[in-house]
């Protein structure tokens, strides 16, 4: 199994756009961004248009086209990049129910279930305290 990376590149693009933009630049171009994320500029356009849907981002086509932030570094929290690019739960549950005659089989969805939602309770408000102008702070105190 590997980790799912949505969140991480989309706080990465916000992040770049929000700092191309400080630096007197009006939008960024995907491909642009997806050099510094070193992925496919494709991946970049579904988590921007996600973050676009969600009112995070704005774009801009023809002449001059490219993506800018819909509002401020500041004003954007995890935890709205984490409700715009993640689907569904954090953790998932069999993909066929176990054997309810069996007392683990019985047992193990209702148990697990109230371990992920503690969880997942957990991490929202941990995210929600979290800005994207934190994390840019913190991207650009990195020494190099």
């Amino acid at each position: 199994m590997s980790a799912n990376s949505r969140l991480t590149i989309a706080a990465h693009a916000l992040a770049w756009i929000g700092h191309y933009q400080r630096l007197g630049h009006e939008v960024a171009t995907s491909e642009q961004i997806a050099s510094s994320a070193n992925t496919n500029p494709v991946v970049i356009r579904r988590l921007l248009g996600d973050l676009r849907r969600a009112g995070l981002v704005e774009s801009r086509r023809g002449a001059g086209a490219g993506w800018s932030l819909a509002r401020e570094l500041e004003s954007i929290t995890l935890l709205e990049v984490y409700e715009a690019v993640e689907t569904g739960p954090l953790f998932a549950m069999h993909r066929a129910a176990p054997d309810q005659g069996c007392v683990v089989g019985h047992g193990i969805q209702p148990a697990m279930q109230g371990i992920y939602d503690g969880i997942e309770g957990t991490l929202r408000r941990e995210l929600s305290g979290v800005t994207l102008e934190n994390v840019l702070r913190d991207v650009l105190a990195v020494p190099r």
